[in-house]
């Protein structure tokens, strides 16, 4: 197998909501926006729902939404993975994608598996008034598995 980079996604939280529950665990809702260049290149348009297990442990990504490329194609958007909270002061991401679109450009990523590294970057990082994130999204490529 092999990744071949897709796109990078930047986004943001204008708005958000969480709940503490028993445990310490915390369910947690985000209305995301932003953009993405590359193969795809185009707006997007999510929600996340993720739970936090604990406090200190890492948040479950269930996000959903849709790309808007800049030539008219809808691409629905679905991510799940892990939000770790390391290193100190920093946040990582690592995750799975998919796809689904009914435009012909666009419809090959249908049966396509992503992954997706990526990382929060806090106001001074991102140069921005808001927490930022930052996604890296490479389709996995099937090769032959050589003996």
């Amino acid at each position: 197998m092999r990744l071949e980079p897709l796109y990078r996604l930047r986004f943001s939280y204008p708005e958000g909501w969480e709940v503490e529950l028993e445990g310490g665990w915390q369910q947690h809702y985000y209305r995301a926006e932003g953009a993405c260049e590359g193969t795809l290149t185009g707006r997007f348009h999510a929600s996340n729902y993720p739970l936090r297990r604990t406090v200190d442990g890492p948040f479950e990504p269930d996000m959903r939404g849709v790309i808007e490329t800049e030539d008219g194609a809808a691409i629905m958007f679905e991510c799940h993975g892990y939000g770790r909270v390391h290193p100190i002061g920093k946040r990582q991401i690592v995750g799975t994608v998919l796809h689904l679109s009914d435009d012909p450009r666009y419809r090959r990523l249908n049966d396509v598996v992503c992954v997706c590294v990526g990382e929060v970057r806090a106001g001074a990082e991102s140069q921005e008034p808001v927490v930022g994130l930052v996604l890296d999204v490479a389709e996995l490529i099937w090769e032959p598995i050589s003996e």
